[in-house]
C-alpha cells in the first residue's frame, strides 16, 4: 500500500517538469503527508494539466459521510475497474499524485522501521490516481483523489509486497487522456523498473502525521544504513 509521502520540491518547480497551471496555489513543502490531508493533484483540463489541492482518500459520490474516504487512501490496479467505490472514475477521473518520495515499514526483528523510497535520479514521481467529487448535506464539495498501487518491483518486494503505481512521462499523458480505453490503462499499472529507486531508513518521526518537518526525510544509519 501507500499510506505515506512527501511533495518537498517548489511549486514552479513542479510546474516546470510536468506541465500544469496551478492557478496561485499554495503548495508549501510536505514531508509527511498523511490520508484525509489536502495535496496536490493534476487532472486533465482539454489538451491542458490543470493542478489542484484534494483530499486524500476517495470519497464516492454515493458516500453518505466523507468518513468514508479513510479507508480509500488506495485502489488496487489489478480490481480498479471492477470494484463499485472505483469503476466509474476509473473510466472518467484519472489524475496524477506528484510525489518525491514515499514511506514503507519493514520489519526488524520485532520492531518496524520505516523507509522512504525515492528516484534514483532526484526527479519527482507521478502516481497514478483517480478522484471524485462529494456534496457533502451542506451543500459544500469534496473533491478527493486515491493512489493506485500495484505489485512491487524486484528491488522493492524486500520492504513491502505492494507500490504506488509510478507512471514514467508517456503513461502520464496516456492516464489523463479522457479517449483511452481500458485495456490502455490497465498496461500503465505495472511494477516500476528495477533499479530506478532508492530506500533508505529514516527516524520514526515519520510515524506520526503532527510530524511534518525536514528531519522527517532524512536519512539514518541503522539497518539498512
Amino acid at each position: 500500500m501507500c499510506g505515506r509521502y512527501s511533495l518537498i520540491a517548489d511549486i514552479r518547480e513542479l510546474q516546470a517538469y510536468f506541465g500544469f497551471t496551478a492557478d496561485e496555489l499554495d503548495v508549501p513543502p510536505r514531508y509527511n503527508i498523511a490520508p484525509t490531508q489536502r495535496s496536490l493533484t493534476l487532472v486533465a483540463e482539454g489538451d491542458e494539466r490543470r493542478g489542484e489541492l484534494m483530499r486524500w482518500g476517495l470519497v464516492p459520490s454515493w458516500a453518505k459521510d466523507v468518513s468514508i474516504g479513510s479507508r480509500m487512501i488506495n485502489a488496487r490496479a489489478e480490481t480498479v475497474a471492477e470494484k463499485p467505490s472505483f469503476r466509474s472514475a476509473f473510466r472518467r477521473r484519472r489524475c496524477l499524485a506528484p510525489a518525491d518520495g514515499y514511506y514503507e515499514w519493514t520489519r526488524a526483528g520485532r520492531a518496524k522501521r520505516p523507509m522512504r523510497i525515492v528516484a534514483r535520479s532526484g526527479e519527482p514521481m507521478a502516481f497514478a490516481g483517480l478522484w471524485e467529487a462529494w456534496r457533502g448535506p451542506d451543500d459544500v464539495w469534496v473533491r478527493s483523489f486515491t493512489v493506485i498501487t500495484t505489485e512491487a518491483s524486484e528491488d522493492i518486494r524486500p520492504i513491502h509486497h505492494r507500490m504506488p503505481a509510478i507512471l514514467p512521462p508517456e503513461a502520464q499523458r496516456l492516464w489523463l487522456d479522457v479517449e483511452a480505453d481500458a485495456e490502455a490503462l490497465h498496461s500503465v499499472l505495472t511494477p516500476y523498473e528495477a533499479g530506478q529507486l532508492e530506500a533508505y531508513e529514516v527516524s520514526t518521526l515519520v510515524n506520526s502525521y503532527a510530524n511534518d518537518v525536514p528531519e522527517v526525510v532524512a536519512r539514518v544509519e541503522g539497518l539498512f544504513g
